[in-house]
């Protein structure tokens, strides 16, 4: 498949994967902590990934190496507590607009810090989609909140997922995606199991409400933070970094779809939101 063609179908694919998280995240913190629930996460993410890659680990050079536990921290660590923190108090289609603004930060953060080049049609893909990720959640049956210390945990995760996607690109796009991941799990997998042991899961772990939580959360560590981040490295890799964050703005409409299987329709302009988003993801993915 062509590059450019290949590119689309990933980015879908990753909305579909990361539009889910929600509510498993949601559904996993039924029985869990958003500790034990963020710790998880990492764990049986780092398993999948250290299970099907553990051969490229000595392929990454030395000097790889401090990147590795950057992104590690960045990308996958802090985000995957920030996010299970904030959807205690606020709602996940709150959560899915505020992490739309993770392109924004990135071209940001691209141009000021790492020297990035951007054309003027990506800033403007990126204003469109995000305008299109408001009318999409603020335009409906939405749950509101006050709840803004809660809010400003998923703008800091956006903020490292920014960085996190232009380290990736300045200083790992030599590595492939399976190395990237990989280094990854295996930078993150202890300070994880660490933090599990803190919270008492395995006192609990008997309970029948828990085991079904980390049903969820084993689905979440595999397909949302593991299959998806090899995707996610790979569109990186082959697309611009605003391109490839733009996957946060196919995410609400994902989110949404999960409400119309339980019998929440979208409204009018809900669906023209959506068409906003999708136009927006066009224009920032164009050369």
């Amino acid at each position: 498949m062509e590059t450019k063609n290949l590119k689309w179908v990933l980015l879908a694919a990753m909305a579909l994967i990361w539009g889910s998280s929600f509510i498993l995240i949601k559904k996993g913190l039924i029985g869990l902590d958003p500790y034990q629930l963020g710790s998880l996460r990492m764990i049986f993410a780092a398993v999948f990934l250290l299970v099907i890659g553990f051969k490229k680990i000595p392929q990454i050079p030395r000097d790889k190496w401090k990147f590795m536990f950057l992104t590690a921290f960045l990308g996958i660590f802090l985000p995957a507590y920030l996010f299970a923190l904030a959807e205690t108090k606020i709602g996940s289609s709150i959560t899915g607009v505020l992490n739309s603004l993770t392109p924004l930060n990135s071209l940001i953060f691209g141009i000021l810090i790492f020297g990035l080049n951007f054309k003027r049609i990506q800033i403007i893909g990126v204003s469109i989609g995000f305008l299109g990720s408001l009318m999409l959640v603020f335009t409906g049956n939405t749950q509101t909140t006050s709840n803004f210390g809660y809010v400003f945990l998923v703008f800091i995760a956006t903020l490292c997922y920014a960085l996190n996607v232009n380290i990736v690109k300045k200083y790992l796009s030599d590595l492939n995606a399976l190395t990237i991941a990989t280094g990854n799990s295996a930078a993150m997998i202890l300070p994880a199991f660490v933090i599990l042991c803190c919270t008492g899961f395995f006192e609990v772990m008997h309970l029948p409400q828990v085991q079904h939580s980390v049903l969820f959360i084993l689905v979440l560590g595999v397909f949302g933070t593991g299959i998806a981040n090899l995707l996610f490295f790979r569109l990186i890799q082959m697309s611009s970094t605003v391109f490839a964050t733009s996957v946060t703005y196919l995410i609400p409409i994902v989110a949404f779809f999960w409400g119309l299987l339980d019998n929440e329709m979208l409204s009018l302009l809900q669906f023209a939101g959506a068409c906003v988003i999708i136009f927006g993801v066009w224009l920032s993915g164009k050369k």
